[in-house]
């Protein structure tokens, strides 16, 4: 099993579930259900910010960290001075 980046996607991971055809997120959560062998409608994801559980596709998700990664790569990862 893994996500859209390649990392190994593991039941319990933090994870952000983005649209099929871009980058909107859909759904943010714990992976929970998903079997080994499997990338697609795999699993479902119990919500941490509210909302309904969802299925997990996991060609369409990103470990947290790797997405906290993205963002530190481009600058986004600390507030802004003054604000």
């Amino acid at each position: 099993m893994h996500y859209r980046n390649g990392r190994e996607a593991k039941n319990g991971d933090e994870v952000i579930h983005l649209e099929i055809t871009g980058a909107k997120i859909t759904a943010v959560g714990i992976l929970h259900d998903a079997e080994p062998g499997n990338d697609y409608c795999n699993g479902k994801i119990a919500p941490t910010l509210g909302g309904s559980p969802s299925m997990a596709c996991l060609c369409d998700c990103l470990h947290v960290e790797d997405f906290e990664a993205l963002l530190a790569e481009k600058g986004l990862d600390k507030r802004p001075d003054g604000m």
